[in-house]
């Protein structure tokens, strides 16, 4: 089996490329999606607007044909921070270092001084990877999903 080290992280899975994901995804995006977070899918509109507004950053992670990776940002204007509005990976390639790749990949195509992202309370082994990543916790916002789990807010500073 291949491995490769990038960003930090040992990639055991052969063949992921990452690349930029466009309009032309975006079907495969809503499949996937309902996969990763099939209680909180975004629709296939906002999807598009992940992928082609001027200065989001959209990037697939693919095993040949298969899309099994994602993440978005977003660099809203006037504000001092980037969101990462999604990341996620295809629950059998979980744990393979492409959710770190992904998200090192997007904060270097994301030119604030400070990012963003809300994760979900319970949702350990992401906020265990932002941890990693140099993410802190910033506060708590109680019934934020719609099934009200609560958010966690977590952010990043760069050069600092």
């Amino acid at each position: 089996m291949q491995h490769a080290i990038r960003y930090g992280c040992l990639l055991t899975t052969p063949g992921v490329i990452v690349t930029r994901a466009t309009w032309r995804d975006v079907a495969a995006l809503w499949r996937w999606e309902g996969v990763c977070f099939p209680h909180e899918a975004y629709d296939p509109l906002t999807l598009l607007w992940l992928v082609a507004w001027p200065g989001n950053v959209a990037l697939k992670a693919t095993v040949g044909n298969e899309l099994v990776g994602f993440v978005a940002g977003d660099q809203p204007w006037g504000d001092g921070c980037a969101w990462i509005v999604m990341l996620g990976v295809l629950p059998r390639f979980r744990r393979q270092g492409i959710g770190a790749r992904l998200l090192a990949e997007c904060e270097a195509r994301l030119a604030r001084p400070a990012l963003r992202l809300m994760v979900r309370e319970g949702n350990a082994p992401a906020i265990a990877l932002y941890a990693k990543s140099a993410y802190v916790h910033v506060r708590r916002q109680a019934r934020y999903y719609a099934d009200d789990e609560a958010g966690l807010l977590m952010e990043k500073r760069r050069g600092e």
